[in-house]
C-alpha cells in the first residue's frame, strides 16, 4: 500500500500547489463537454506539465479514461505513436506533453489521426513551440481547435503560489518581482527562500540561473547564436539590423533561429524575450563572459544612439529613446517606468491643441493658478515643445520642453528667469528647459510622468544640440536619485504660487553629450552616481572674443603638434583637423574659393612670407591683407558655429 499512499500524497501536493490558469481550465471543461483539440504552448517552466496534471485530475473526476503521453519518449512515426496510445475507448482524453518532439507527426496527426477519432474524444497538445500555421489557416481546425499560449502568472497568483510553498509573507513581494510570473522560477525561488537563502536578484542565485537557463534556453548551436541570445537579453527589441552589429554576416541565420525560440516573441518591430528569459540570459551572460557582456552592451548602446540621431520621425525617435532607456533599466525611477512597458505599448506623442485644456487643468490642480497661467502663455508661444502620453480620454502625462532665450516674446516666468540666470550664455547659444512635468493622477510621481520626462529628455539631450539642459521639478525628494545617477546637479530654485521649483542642469559645453553617454554606459554596469568626474570635464567655455583669439593663434601654430589654445572646445580632441576641415569647407560657399585660396597659401601650404603668398596669388599686398582678414573672420564664424552647436560639425 505504501506506493499508493506516496502517489496519493504526491497528487495531493501537486493539486494544492497549483494556482491560476482559470482560462485554460475553462477551455478544457468546454472540451470535455463537446470534444475537440486544445493546443497549449509556452516557454519551458511556464506550467504546461502542471496544467496537464490538472486536466488529468478533472477528466478522471468526470469519469473519463485518460491516456498520458510524453513526446520525448515516443518515436516520431505513426506506428510508434499508435503503439504508445494503445486501445483508446470512445470519449478518451489524450494528454500529450512535449509535443515539439513529435513535430514530424504534426501533419499526420492533423490530417489522419485526429479526424478519425470520435466526436467526444479530447486531445490536448502541449509544447514550447506555437502550432504550425495550418492549425490556424485550415477553416475546420480554426473552428475546432482551441489554441492558448500560457501567460505568466499575475502578481496575485504568484504570491499565492509562494504562500502555498511556505514562503513567509514578508519575503513574497520581492520574489514575485524576481520570478516575473514564471511558475518554475517561483517554485525554485520558494525553495531557496524556505531554505533560508532567498535571493534579492537572479544574479545572487547561480544554481537557480543554471536550472532556469537549462529549461528556458537549449544550447545554442554556435557562438554567434549565443551572442544573438545575449543581444535579445540586452536590447529592448532586437532587429536583424542590430544583429548585424553583434554577430556580423551570420545575422540572417541567427535571426531565423531566434524567431523559432519559444521564449521570444516576434512582433512588428522586432524580437522581445519573456522578461524572465531576459533576466536569466542577461545574468548568465554577464556571469560567464563579463568582458563580452560589456562589449555587447556598448554595441547595442552605440547602435541605438546612432539610430536616434538619424531618425526621421517623432515616432521613431521616441521608440529609440525608449530603447536607450532600457539599457538603464536598473537605474532609479526608469526601473519603475519599465513596469508600464511590460503591460503593453506606451507611446510618447507630440502634443496638439486638443491636449491643452487637460494639460492646463492638471497644472492648475497640482501647482496653482499662477503656474496654470504661465503654462497657457508658454503653450501659446512654444506649443511644439509639448509631449504627451495619451490615453483614451486624454493625456495621461505630459511635459513641456522650452528653448531659451525664446525667439518670440516670452512669459515673465520666474523658473525660466532662474534657469537663464544660472548660466552664462554666449551669442547664439540656447538652453533647453523641461517644464510642467505631470501625470494625470500622481503629478510628478506618476509612472506615466516618469515615462514622459525620461523619453522626451533623452531625445532633447541627445539630438537637441543645446548649450545646457535643465529640468525644473517640484518634487525633489522623488527625483533627486535619478538626477544624481544622470550626473545632473542642482542649478537653481524658484517659487511660483508658493510652490518651490528646483532646477537640475547639465552644461554640455563642459561635458559633451557623447562623453555623458559614455559615462551613462559605465554607470549602467557600475551603478555610479553624483557629478561627472573632473577629468571628463572641459575647461570653462571661451567667450566669443577669446575664441577668436584662440583661432588666430592656432592658425599661426597650425604646423605644430598639439591642441593649443583651442583645447577643450567643441572642435574636439584635434582642433587642427577641425580648422583644416573648416578651411576646406569654405570652397562650397558663394565666393568661398577666393577665401580658401588665401588661407591655403598662408596656413595650409604656406608661402615663405605673406609677400610671397600675395605674389603667388597674383594680388597686390594690400588686397591680399584685406582678403586674408576677411577669410580669417569667415573661418572664425564657421568654427564658432561649431563651438556653440557641435551638432553642426
Amino acid at each position: 500500500m505504501a506506493p499508493t499512499r506516496v502517489a496519493d500524497l504526491l497528487e495531493l501536493a501537486r493539486a494544492q500547489s497549483f494556482v491560476g490558469r482559470g482560462a485554460e481550465l475553462d477551455a478544457f471543461a468546454a472540451a470535455l463537454d463537446r470534444g475537440g483539440v486544445l493546443y497549449l504552448h509556452g516557454p519551458g517552466g511556464i506550467g504546461k506539465s502542471s496544467t496537464l496534471q490538472q486536466f488529468r485530475r478533472r477528466a478522471g473526476a468526470a469519469g473519463r479514461t485518460v491516456v498520458e503521453l510524453d513526446g520525448r519518449e515516443i518515436d516520431a512515426a505513426p506506428d510508434a505513436f499508435l503503439a504508445a496510445l494503445g486501445p483508446a475507448p470512445p470519449g478518451v482524453v489524450v494528454l500529450i506533453d512535449g509535443y515539439d518532439w513529435l513535430a514530424p507527426l504534426d501533419g499526420w496527426l492533423r490530417g489522419t489521426f485526429l479526424p478519425a477519432r470520435g466526436g467526444s474524444d479530447v486531445v490536448v497538445l502541449a509544447g514550447r513551440e506555437p502550432p504550425a500555421a495550418a492549425w490556424r489557416t485550415d477553416p475546420g481546425w480554426r473552428r475546432l481547435a482551441t489554441i492558448r499560449q500560457l501567460p505568466p502568472l499575475d502578481p496575485m497568483e504568484s504570491g499565492e503560489l509562494l504562500a502555498r510553498a511556505g514562503v513567509p509573507a514578508a519575503e513574497r513581494a520581492g520574489l514575485v518581482t524576481i520570478g516575473r510570473g514564471h511558475p518554475l522560477a517561483l517554485a525554485l525561488l520558494a525553495d531557496a527562500a524556505t531554505a533560508g537563502s532567498a535571493p534579492r536578484s537572479l544574479a545572487e542565485a547561480p544554481d537557480l540561473i543554471t536550472e532556469l537557463l537549462d529549461r528556458l534556453v537549449r544550447e545554442p548551436p554556435t557562438e554567434a547564436h549565443a551572442d544573438g541570445l545575449a543581444t535579445c537579453a540586452k536590447a529592448w527589441l532586437t532587429t536583424e539590423d542590430l544583429l548585424r552589429s553583434t554577430v556580423g554576416d551570420q545575422a540572417p541565420a541567427v535571426w531565423e533561429w531566434l524567431c523559432r525560440r519559444p521564449f521570444l516573441v516576434c512582433g512588428r518591430r522586432g524580437l522581445r524575450p519573456h522578461e524572465l528569459a531576459r533576466d536569466v540570459l542577461d545574468a548568465s551572460f554577464e556571469r560567464r563572459s563579463p568582458d563580452r557582456y560589456r562589449a555587447l552592451h556598448r554595441i547595442v548602446h552605440d547602435h541605438t544612439v546612432a539610430g536616434l540621431r538619424s531618425a526621421s520621425s517623432p515616432a521613431e525617435r521616441q521608440l529609440l529613446a525608449q530603447h536607450l532607456l532600457y539599457l538603464h533599466r536598473w537605474s532609479p525611477l526608469t526601473a519603475a517606468y519599465h513596469r508600464l512597458r511590460e503591460s503593453g505599448p506606451v507611446a510618447l506623442l507630440p502634443g496638439t491643441p486638443d491636449d491643452h485644456p487637460a494639460v492646463l487643468e492638471a497644472i492648475g490642480r497640482f501647482e496653482g493658478p499662477a503656474s496654470r497661467g504661465l503654462a497657457a502663455a508658454w503653450l501659446a508661444v512654444q506649443p511644439e515643445g509639448l509631449a504627451v502620453v495619451r490615453g483614451e480620454s486624454g493625456p495621461l502625462a505630459f511635459v513641456l520642453h522650452l528653448v531659451l532665450p525664446a525667439a518670440t516674446p516670452a512669459p515673465d516666468d520666474p523658473v525660466a528667469r532662474a534657469a537663464l540666470a544660472s548660466v552664462s550664455l554666449r551669442p547664439g547659444e540656447r538652453i533647453g528647459l523641461a517644464r510642467f512635468l505631470a501625470g494625470h493622477d500622481e503629478h510628478e510621481r506618476d509612472l506615466y510622468a516618469v515615462l514622459a520626462g525620461s523619453v522626451s529628455s533623452i531625445i532633447e539631450w541627445v539630438v537637441g544640440g543645446r548649450a545646457c539642459s535643465f529640468v525644473a521639478i517640484t518634487d525633489p525628494g522623488f527625483w533627486q536619485p535619478m538626477f544624481d545617477y544622470l550626473a545632473f546637479t542642482t542649478a537653481f530654485e524658484a517659487t511660483v504660487d508658493g510652490v518651490r521649483h528646483v532646477g537640475y542642469g547639465m552644461d554640455w559645453r563642459r561635458l559633451p553629450v557623447d562623453s555623458w553617454l559614455d559615462l551613462m554606459n559605465t554607470r549602467e554596469h557600475s551603478g555610479g552616481t553624483g557629478p561627472a568626474p573632473a577629468p571628463l570635464l572641459r575647461p570653462p567655455p571661451l567667450a566669443r572674443e577669446a575664441f577668436a583669439g584662440a583661432v588666430r593663434q592656432a592658425l599661426h601654430d597650425l604646423s605644430r603638434a598639439g591642441s593649443g589654445p583651442l583645447a577643450g572646445t567643441a572642435l574636439g580632441a584635434d582642433p587642427r583637423a577641425a580648422i583644416v576641415e573648416a578651411i576646406e569647407g569654405l570652397r562650397a560657399e558663394p565666393k568661398g574659393q577666393a577665401l580658401f585660396a588665401v588661407l591655403n597659401r598662408t596656413y595650409l601650404k604656406p608661402a615663405p612670407s605673406q609677400e610671397a603668398a600675395a605674389s603667388m596669388l597674383g594680388l597686390p599686398f594690400s588686397t591680399y591683407r584685406r582678403h586674408l582678414a576677411k577669410a580669417v573672420d569667415r573661418l572664425i564664424d564657421r568654427l564658432w558655429s561649431i563651438e556653440i552647436n557641435p551638432r553642426e560639425r
